[in-house]
């Protein structure tokens, strides 16, 4: 799989870990019309090719993104405004269609659509440093990248109300408290952790984690019941894999699995 990206930047780091870098410093990462297509056009890439077992999200330099580029929106035209915010939705919803595994390492300040990436993210470590908010309508605008639908099943809905009705900012113990991210480190241990917790993944059945989060996922849309139908169906399409025949057999010689991927 080939990355060739002016506004990303790509790693692959311990073979099955994609580490995706936002790459516009001098803006604190904020995202342009560029940007937003080849997030659309990596997510795609992802989509198609399931080799990678764990994606991670960050920002070059001292801020995670500062949300959407407003000096490029200058007296846009609105024609060109809503072509732009087309192109936004079908980078979100590729994003959430990615099978693998998605986590965003928060290296400083996250603002706006910065802040929407998080949420569509499966889980985030953050830097005690940071400081986020959903600021849209200070601008006029409101959040338009999935904020108002992820940010209430974060931190629930009457927080979620406060937080976009004034868009005032908070901190990483805040956003930890709400349910926003999952872990606060140190600014020197941030990577640590987060490899420590990718290759964790990367260690279980990739067929398995991926149904894990389909299921996961369809249990904010169904009734207990409907779920449990829809992970019973999950269940089942492993039971034909290498990989399940894999952990059963190292379970039972009492050694580490070898998982493939199929």
């Amino acid at each position: 799989m080939e990355f060739n990206f002016k506004t990303l930047q790509i790693k692959i780091q311990n073979k099955y870990i994609l580490v995706i870098t936002l790459n516009r410093p001098h803006v604190l990462n904020a995202i342009n019309v560029e940007m937003m297509n080849e997030l659309h056009q990596l997510w795609q890439k992802l989509n198609e090719n399931k080799k990678f077992r764990c994606v991670i999200i960050t920002g070059r330099g001292n801020a995670f993104c500062a949300g959407a580029d407003l000096k490029e929106r200058q007296n846009m035209a609105l024609t060109s405004w809503k072509k732009n915010l087309a192109i936004l939705r079908k980078s979100m919803i590729t994003m959430l269609e990615c099978p693998i595994p998605v986590m965003c390492a928060v290296n400083g300040a996250t603002f706006g659509g910065g802040l929407e990436i998080i949420l569509a993210s499966d889980f985030s470590y953050g830097v005690n440093t940071a400081i986020f908010s959903q600021s849209e309508v200070k601008l006029g605008i409101m959040p338009g990248a999935l904020g108002t639908q992820n940010l209430p099943r974060a931190c629930g809905l009457r927080r979620a109300k406060e937080l976009a009705f004034t868009g005032q900012s908070f901190t990483a113990c805040e956003a930890l408290n709400w349910g926003i991210i999952n872990k606060i480190c140190e600014p020197n241990h941030l990577w640590d952790e987060v490899y420590l917790t990718a290759n964790k993944i990367c260690l279980n059945a990739p067929l398995a984690v991926q149904q894990v989060k389909k299921s996961l996922n369809k249990s904010q849309e169904m009734n207990i019941k409907m779920g449990f139908n829809f992970e019973l169906k999950a269940y089942n399409r492993l039971l034909s894999t290498k990989d399940r025949e894999e952990g059963i057999r190292a379970f039972n010689e009492k050694r580490k699995p070898e998982f493939i991927g199929k």
